[in-house]
C-alpha cells in the first residue's frame, strides 16, 4: 500500500502553489509575464492591457502569485517590473506529488 500520509503532506506542502496556479486570472497573468519581454519584468499598466483586469484586480492576484514565490519584482525609481521567479522547488515539489499519486493510481489499476 503507498504511504498516502506522504501524499497527503505533498498536498498541504503544494496547496499555496496549487491555488496560485488554478485560477484562470492568475494563469493569464503568468501568460503575459512569459511573453515577450518577461525577463526584464512587466509593469501592472501592461498587465491590464495583456489581461484585461482592473489595476486593483492585477494587483491582488500578483500578492497571491507573490506568496506562493511564483512572481517577484524589482523596483526602479517610482516603477515596479514584475516578473516570473527561476527558483523551480514548488514545481519539483508538485512534479513530486504528481508522481506519487500515479504510482498510486497505477497500482490500484493493476
Amino acid at each position: 500500500m503507498a504511504d498516502l500520509s506522504k501524499i497527503k503532506a505533498e498536498f498541504t506542502a503544494s496547496s499555496q502553489f496549487l491555488v496560485a496556479l488554478g485560477d484562470e486570472k492568475r494563469q493569464a497573468i503568468l501568460l503575459a509575464l512569459m511573453a515577450d519581454r518577461a525577463c526584464q519584468g512587466v509593469r501592472v499598466s501592461e498587465l491590464t492591457a495583456a489581461t484585461q483586469l482592473s489595476r486593483p484586480a492585477i494587483s491582488h492576484h500578483l500578492k497571491i502569485l507573490k506568496e506562493a514565490k511564483l512572481v517577484d519584482y524589482r523596483r526602479e525609481g517610482t516603477k515596479n517590473f514584475y516578473y516570473i521567479v527561476h527558483e523551480t522547488a514548488a514545481v519539483q515539489q508538485l512534479q513530486q506529488l504528481l508522481q506519487d499519486v500515479v504510482q498510486v493510481m497505477t497500482a490500484e489499476a493493476n
